[in-house]
């Protein structure tokens, strides 16, 4: 009965994850669509952040408890399941046209923030606080970069949906709402998942690899999917490669600052596979300027060969 109740509560928490950062992605989208900002931009920001909440929350509340296979699990875990599971999916549905900016400057400065991530883990096993300066520093670059290519590409006035002061605070409305639930959601989703860990003899690495970054990712990929779906690929590739930024230069970044994470060196074919899955993506769109169904399969049987090594290390 309580190995049922915690999953009852991990479920209630990623319900909770999913709902709030719905909410909170159309809030901020609405708000950065009426001010004119590109679909690429708004998928490699404000989306990209607000489907990364849960991710933030989750480690960042997992990181103070103490349980850092799971906030360092969760973010590695979930930038895997981005590129394999998300893309993969969304590519067997409709090839996605990858925009030039995302291939020139965001998918390399993925690569190296993902190579300066586990060179800091690695280097001392653990990430320190110096290390969350590090990692912060170059969020707060990344956005100045894109707050500049924001400025240069606005949309025209007269090609923006007009927005009054009601749908305005309706929007705001929904992004405190949305920020407050995911992390009442993320609170439940950690001690669920830490709980269930104990009962069933598994690792909290392979909870967070697994279970807890398949569930964080969930907001990813709604999001990915319904914009590939409706014919917005800018928006579904930037939400990806922005999401595993933000992961990266945010949610590790803050977590280790609030407390030193511990970064076991179990996690070298994990941090390997997010390395190697990264530079495929990145080698497709520079070849074919697109991914296609192919290449989707392929993502997606790759995530399958990593979950069958997953198993064997539980």
């Amino acid at each position: 009965m309580t190995l049922l109740l915690q999953l009852l509560l991990l479920v209630l928490g990623f319900v909770m994850l999913v709902k709030g950062a719905d909410w909170f992605v159309e809030g901020c989208a609405s708000i950065a669509t009426s001010l004119g900002i590109p679909q690429m931009i708004v998928g490699l920001t404000i989306v990209a952040m607000g489907t990364s909440m849960p991710e933030a929350a989750v480690s960042i509340a997992a990181a103070s408890k103490g349980t850092a296979d799971i906030a360092v699990g969760n973010i590695v875990g979930s930038n895997i399941i981005n590129i394999l599971v998300i893309l993969g999916l969304a590519s067997v549905l409709v090839p996605l046209k990858i925009d030039r900016q995302s291939y020139r400057i965001d998918m390399p400065f993925m690569i190296f923030i993902t190579i300066v991530l586990f060179a800091l883990g690695f280097f001392d096993g653990v990430l320190t606080r110096i290390d969350g300066i590090i990692l912060s520093i170059f969020f707060l670059g990344y956005l100045y970069f894109l707050y500049i290519s924001a400025k240069s590409n606005r949309i025209d006035k007269s090609e923006r949906p007009s927005g009054d002061v009601k749908s305005l605070l309706k929007y705001l409305a929904l992004i405190l709402i949305g920020g407050t639930v995911v992390v009442l959601g993320s609170d439940i989703a950690v001690d669920a998942a830490v709980e269930i860990a104990t009962l069933a003899g598994l690792s909290e690495k392979f909870i967070g690899l697994t279970i807890v970054a398949l569930g964080t990712s969930l907001p990813e990929l709604a999001t990915s999917v319904t914009a590939a779906r409706k014919g917005n690929a800018d928006m579904a590739v930037g939400n990806v490669v922005g999401s595993n930024i933000f992961n990266i230069l945010f949610v590790l970044g803050i977590s280790s600052l609030i407390i030193p994470i511990p970064f076991a060196r179990g996690f070298f074919i994990d941090g390997l596979t997010a390395l190697v899955s990264a530079m495929v993506l990145w080698g497709v769109s520079l070849a074919f300027k697109k991914t296609g169904r192919v290449t989707g399969m392929v993502f997606l049987a790759g995530y399958g060969l990593y979950l069958v090594y997953l198993l064997t290390q539980r």
